[in-house]
């Protein structure tokens, strides 16, 4: 079975806040490229495994159709949160570095 991935507008606006937060925080050439790295690897991660085994990951909360994907990056990584919402679809609905304060 492979289920449909895509990203809803809060986990995109969430991809960006990352990026730019990299971004700006970027004081040579090889951490630019981090910035797009980071991105890169977050949406392969997503696509890849949720594509094929959403209900392998961890859940959050009393639903089971609510989970989180860690996703290691450098030294920390990221954490991708998303909705089971049919045998056909999932959705990414938010993604945050794993330093940061839990989802809002």
């Amino acid at each position: 079975m492979s289920y449909a991935v895509e990203f809803t507008q809060g986990a995109e606006d969430d991809l960006l806040r990352l990026y730019d937060f990299l971004l700006n925080r970027a004081e040579t050439l090889e951490e630019l490229d981090v910035a797009d790295g980071a991105v890169k690897v977050i949406r392969q991660a997503t696509l890849s495994h949720l594509a094929t085994t959403p209900y392998s990951y961890r859940r959050v909360g009393a639903r089971s159709t609510l989970r989180e994907l860690i996703i290691p990056f450098g030294t920390t990584g990221y954490i991708l949160r998303f909705e089971i919402c049919s045998p056909e679809l999932v959705l990414a609905i938010g993604a945050r570095h794993q330093r940061e304060e839990d989802f809002y």
